[in-house]
């Protein structure tokens, strides 16, 4: 086995462990907390629903556990702008903003010290009400910010996931980003751990909540780093500054296919 490679399978397996390395987190030394969400950088805003009990075809918590799977085939049908606003309450949505000095977001998924370190960008292609391009979830205001129209990205995005046509074609395909200095913050070496486990956390929500409007969801692992980051607008410099944002998870959502 190659040793360079034998490196970085040690460096990933160190990652997945518990960490006994101990150092003064940024918190403990009083440095000013990191922004709950990225700050809103569009003119094209669109406001989001939180009214969907008129959406939502199943309602057996049972039943959609058991017919959640990882669907790639989708109807040509286009989601509503409501079904969108759902899936994106479902993953990032905030219940609530609590403390004084040092505030936290109380959202629909769970995330460690509630640092949630995530942002959520969207491949818009059939959406109604909603122009194609790529969008920006706010999810203190629960809007869609318009980052670009692109009447051409279904290309652009099924190349950055690594030919995987199903994503570049989707209705919408999410991609959800890490800034890894919110978690950093406070739980130093031990984030990058923590911030892997939420991205799982946003997922299931996603495929549960699919399930629910009768969407089918199919998470992405595999994509081309630099030519996402790129399509999002993220630096190809990664370092440690406080700012530090990159691509770690995506997944194509579509209405289902019926099955005979």
């Amino acid at each position: 086995m190659d040793n360079n490679y034998k490196q970085k399978i040690i460096q990933g397996r160190e990652i997945m462990k518990a960490s006994d390395y101990e150092v003064e987190s940024d918190e403990k030394k009083g440095l000013p907390q990191p922004s709950l969400s990225n700050e809103k950088s569009a003119d094209t805003v669109v406001k989001l629903s939180k009214e969907f009990e008129d959406i939502l075809t199943e309602n057996s918590f049972l039943d959609i556990l058991n017919n959640r799977g990882s669907k790639r085939k989708y109807t040509t049908e286009a989601l509503t702008l409501k079904e969108l606003s759902f899936l994106l309450w479902a993953t990032q949505g905030v219940k609530g903003v609590i403390g004084n000095n040092r505030k936290a977001t109380l959202r629909t998924v769970p995330s460690a010290g509630a640092r949630h370190p995530f942002e959520t960008y969207l491949f818009v292609n059939r959406v109604e009400g909603l122009i194609q391009g790529m969008y920006h979830y706010l999810p203190l205001t629960h809007e869609l910010e318009l980052i670009r129209e692109d009447s051409e990205q279904e290309n652009k995005v099924t190349k950055a996931f690594l030919g995987q046509s199903f994503a570049g074609g989707a209705p919408v395909s999410f991609v959800w980003s890490v800034v890894p200095y919110r978690s950093e913050w406070r739980y130093t070496v031990d984030a990058q751990k923590y911030a892997l486990i939420d991205a799982g956390h946003i997922c299931q929500n996603l495929y549960l909540a699919g399930e629910a409007i009768g969407c089918g969801v199919c998470a992405i692992g595999a994509y081309d780093q630099q030519l996402t980051d790129s399509l999002i607008g993220l630096s190809k410099a990664y370092s440690l500054e406080e700012d530090s944002e990159f691509t770690v998870y995506a997944a194509a959502v579509g209405k289902k296919v019926k099955e005979n």
